[in-house]
């Protein structure tokens, strides 16, 4: 594979080569997109497909390969047929980046996912019928080389030629053209949006405006910080209540009672119990009889339409648990501005 970097790579960008890190230090810090609201893009710019599951960077090398969360956790026992093509692969050292999904009927389907996202028992995760495929859009390291300073289209292009995508893996595809039509098109088929990406940017370590989220409605993680009593014939609770940090202090952004089957409640109920404290972790009042409150530390996703003018979510729906982000790291997210 070293020969792949003197074929594909001009004498301009192998001198952005570095030796890399370990691969586990390259995946520790993922490059993140910001919300935009953006629609107007000049030459520049890829487009690819915003894929409802979770954030996923695989590491080979020293023999084996590991699947890690963004937030450095270990997925293998999760996903063992995604590790395994991994492992099958010819190139033996390289860092990818990607997004796991499971779909329904031809969409991708975080809610289906969840059902295998807290399996860790080998015999539970062999029976599950939910089938999961890991879709990787960058390559980050290839045989002892950091190419993370490289531009984006040609990261694309060496992942493509490195690595064999059958089985559980897929190359994430991208257009070389996007804006209004084209999102207003993925909408219709039922995606969650596009991620517009500069062709000619590096990889880094942080949220970077070079990612842009162009969603078709509005919808991001928050952190659970509550719930109400059940009514009437409902289990386990009412509501969850919702919040989002703000200089260092829980924000509340109101409640959501729908989006959730009776399962998910009772399991829901019993992992909040646990949490249970006597005060609210809420910078704002609350104004919820009854309220039981809870550590924060439970990241939840949540579609919506839009934020009210004080701050608060209209028309929310749950949409599952997330295990990829820490709660500490949610903020309200802004677009940026058209442009």
């Amino acid at each position: 594979m070293a020969g792949l970097l003197e074929e594909k790579l001009s004498d301009e960008e192998r001198a952005l080569l570095r030796e890399a890190p370990p691969g586990r230090d390259l995946a520790a810090s993922p490059m993140r997109a910001e919300l935009s609201d953006r629609r107007d893009f000049g030459q520049g710019w890829i487009f690819e497909r915003k894929l409802d599951g979770v954030r996923a960077l695989a590491v080979r090398e020293d023999g084996g390969a590991r699947l890690l969360s963004r937030t450095g956790n270990r997925l293998d026992r999760t996903y063992p047929e995604i590790v395994e093509a991994l492992g099958a692969q010819e190139c033996r050292d390289f860092t990818v980046d990607g997004e796991i999904v499971a779909f329904s009927h031809g969409r991708t389907d975080f809610a289906r996912l969840q059902q295998r996202m807290q399996l860790t028992d080998p015999r539970q995760v062999g029976a599950s019928r939910v089938a999961v495929t890991y879709y990787v859009f960058d390559l980050l390291r290839l045989d002892g080389a950091d190419l993370t300073r490289l531009p984006l289209r040609t990261r694309k292009s060496l992942l493509r030629a490195a690595l064999a995508f059958h089985g559980p893996l897929r190359f994430t595809p991208h257009r070389n053209t996007g804006g209004q039509a084209e999102l207003d098109a993925a909408c219709a088929r039922g995606w969650e949006g596009l991620i517009a990406k500069r062709a000619d940017g590096a990889y880094l370590p942080r949220r970077s405006p070079d990612w842009l989220k162009l969603k078709c409605e509005r919808g991001q993680e928050l952190v659970v910080g509550g719930f109400t009593e059940p009514s009437g014939s409902r289990v386990g609770f009412g509501a969850l209540l919702l919040g989002h940090y703000e200089d260092g202090a829980l924000r509340y952004a109101g409640k959501v009672g729908t989006g959730y089957s009776r399962a998910v409640l009772q399991d829901l109920r019993a992992r909040m119990d646990a949490l249970e404290v006597p005060r609210s972790p809420f910078a704002d009042p609350v104004r919820e009889r009854g309220a039981h409150w809870v550590r924060p530390e439970l990241v939840a996703q949540i579609g919506f339409t839009e934020w009210t003018r004080d701050g608060m979510l209209r028309h929310p729906r749950y949409l599952g648990l997330r295990d990829d982000k820490a709660a500490r790291d949610v903020v309200r997210e802004v677009p940026r501005e058209r442009g």
